[in-house]
């Protein structure tokens, strides 16, 4: 019997794991046939340490020694944009993410495709790239370290208690642990029905990606990343060409995503009326679902069944916070006391939805 089951193999799950193999042999469970296969594996792979509300903020400083330890972090900027009529979106993201204007003739020096009709510009220089799938890897490899396993190919069928513990099955085969812990993304309130705990209310929102060619052959290598006012779009090196995103935010059922060619079609048009150069057609477009709790706050903690406890609702803030919510998971898992403060720890709790439903 393994100390500890997680279902879900994408970056909750392994940094779990991770954070869980000093305490006791951890099994992984990835439904598909490669870790990090759904959201994990189609981030925008960015560490902006004021992005969130003032939880998931207290997350991503705690995380930042552990990104900058572990090199996963390199420098990217971060570059907000504003066209005509979006002043108030604009000087609202100014507020929330805390980052400094500058003149429009400065952000140009930085993307030299910034059309006319950009009206304003803030620069944040201290927004990361993170290495996505360094992270996932490392994550796996402690599991492993730890004398526990991460299997592919095993979504989950069923779940009941056992002696002493639980057992799931999947992929046609019967596992046992003490502790299971979920980190099914999209679909861990379905996995919390088969066990028998009171789902969250989960939603699932897809976002869309284009992957264009650079720029007018621009290197676009060290150019920031580029986001409109209000998060209308982003932009971002990638592997030497420069992806786009509508940053829509649709509801979904839990799937494998893909792109909606009508949104990604307004997005691109909206990104349009900030550069100079024209949108191309795409190389390659995709989308991810990034999961959400109710209050878009993460849910790290128990359930109300003994042994059950939640590691969901990333959203968009999975890797960035990933050591820190790990940490917390298991400082709680063994008893101990958190670095966050109890105000933190309060608003992460997942049994908040129950008091809001009694």
């Amino acid at each position: 019997m393994y100390e500890f089951l997680i279902i879900g193999g994408g970056i909750a799950g392994l940094a779990a794991g991770q954070a869980l193999a000093p305490l006791g042999r951890v099994l992984v469970l990835e439904a598909e046939a490669a870790i990090g296969h759904h959201a994990s594996g189609r981030s925008a792979a960015l560490f902006e340490e004021s992005y969130g509300k003032p939880a998931v903020i207290a997350l991503n400083r705690a995380s930042r020694p552990d990104h900058a330890t572990a090199g996963h972090l390199s420098a990217r900027g971060f570059l907000l944009v504003a066209v005509e009529g979006e002043d108030a979106a604009f000087e609202a993201d100014l507020q929330a993410m805390s980052i400094a204007e500058m003149s429009v003739a400065d952000a140009r020096t930085r993307v030299p495709i910034l059309s006319d009709g950009v009206t304003r510009a803030a620069f944040e220089p201290d927004a990361m790239d993170l290495d996505t799938d360094a992270m996932l890897q490392a994550g796996a490899r402690a599991v492993r370290a730890g004398g526990g396993a991460v299997l592919t190919g095993m979504r989950v069928d069923a779940i009941a208690r056992a002696p002493g513990g639980w057992q799931v099955w999947a992929g046609g085969e019967t596992h046992e642990a003490r502790t299971l812990v979920n980190a099914a993304g999209p679909w861990a309130d379905a996995v919390a029905r088969m066990a028998g705990a009171t789902p969250l209310g989960l939603t699932p929102l897809r976002r869309s990606m284009a992957r264009l060619k650079a720029p007018g052959g621009h290197d676009v290598r060290g150019w920031p990343m580029l986001m409109g006012a209000g998060e209308s779009w982003y932009a971002k090196p990638d592997a030497g060409a420069w992806i786009v995103s509508p940053a829509e935010e649709d509801p979904s059922e839990p799937l494998d995503a893909f792109a909606d060619d009508m949104v990604l079609a307004e997005g691109l048009a909206r990104y349009q009326e900030a550069v100079t150069e024209e949108v191309t057609r795409p190389i390659a477009t995709w989308a991810g679902l990034r999961t959400f709790t109710p209050d878009r706050l993460l849910a790290i903690g128990p359930s109300e069944l003994d042994g059950f406890w939640w590691s969901v609702g990333q959203g968009g803030y999975g890797f960035q916070t990933a050591p820190a919510a790990a940490r917390l998971l298991a400082d709680r898992i063994a008893g101990r006391g958190s670095e966050l403060g109890a105000e933190t720890v309060a608003a992460l709790d997942p049994r908040r939805f129950l008091r809001m439903t009694a």
